[in-house]
């Protein structure tokens, strides 16, 4: 097995795409990263490759497991074709002895395989922060009842997008419902001017919101859903994701991905209502 570690961000893009096209919307996150990276059009945060921790593990046949780590966030792999090969697990382990890997997140096998044979090698442990499903869409329900008007984020929410964005936050951590209070509107302008999120209006009130994550050469990904409690049980998430699903189909791609959290079934079956179907299921797993 052979451990190449890349530097340059077009060269892991031109190995290793097509591999991960071999299934898109698992891999939503990596291709959606190596894009941003490829195209180098937004460097904000962690999305300036120059900071990446990027790695193929190749041998006679070609790549058989492809990493990459867009710091803080965890490690993403893929192994080709969902076939987990024991000896490049290794070695990438053994290639990342200089490297401080925070955990995992990708699909459930997989993530299970590489935690365990990696913190068994650091002497550390792991624990699970959220179990997952991944679903996508090819066409919305046409029974799906469309309450309320979508429309883009503006300047003009600012004054409550940062509360809902947090409140987001909060809730996908755990499940929390203490917030932080934003003090810096940068990133929450970052977000308004990214022209990804829309909310949703009932009789001109904003209700709800939701947006695009990553886009990739056929899918899309589809998250930030959040309705305040208060304006919970009105079919308000149901009606943007099946509103943003259909537009983003309008504009030419041919599916719709989203991440869910198995903890909550509400949310798994509305979406699967509008059309989301299971691709397979993912771990975010923690390493201390």
């Amino acid at each position: 097995m052979q451990f190449k570690l890349y530097t340059d961000v077009h060269e892991f893009y031109k190995d290793t795409y097509a591999v991960l096209m071999r299934h898109e919307a698992q891999n939503l996150i990596p291709l959606g990263n190596i894009i941003i990276g490829h195209e180098g059009k937004d460097k904000t945060d962690w999305r300036d490759p120059v900071n990446w921790l990027m790695v193929t593990i190749s041998d006679a046949k070609g790549i058989q497991l492809t990493a990459i780590m867009t710091p803080p966030h965890n490690i993403t792999l893929y192994a080709t074709d969902n076939i987990i090969n024991p000896e490049a697990i290794n070695c990438l382990i053994d290639g990342l002895k200089d490297h401080e890997i925070p955990g995992v997140i990708t699909e459930k096998t997989l993530a299970e395989y590489f935690a365990k044979a990696y913190t068994l090698r650091k002497g550390i442990t792991f624990e699970t922060t959220m179990s997952q499903r991944i679903y996508e869409l090819t066409a919305v329900n046409p029974d799906i009842q469309k309450a309320g008007i979508v429309r883009l984020l503006d300047d003009k929410d600012i004054h409550f997008f940062p509360y809902w964005a947090e409140a987001f936050y909060a809730a996908a951590s755990y499940g929390k419902t203490e917030m932080s209070i934003p003090q810096d509107a940068d990133p929450y302008l970052y977000r308004i001017a990214s022209k990804k999120l829309y909310i949703l209006e009932d009789n001109g009130v904003p209700v709800a919101m939701a947006g695009y994550t990553r886009e990739m050469q056929t899918a899309i990904g589809v998250a930030f859903v959040y309705t305040p409690p208060y304006m919970r049980g009105k079919g308000y998430a149901t009606s943007i994701v099946a509103q943003i699903s259909q537009l983003a189909l309008d504009k030419g791609f041919t599916k719709c991905v989203l991440y869910t959290d198995l903890a909550n079934p509400t949310s798994n079956s509305i979406y699967q209502k509008i059309g989301y179907v299971p691709v397979c299921d993912s771990l975010q797993l923690k390493f201390e």
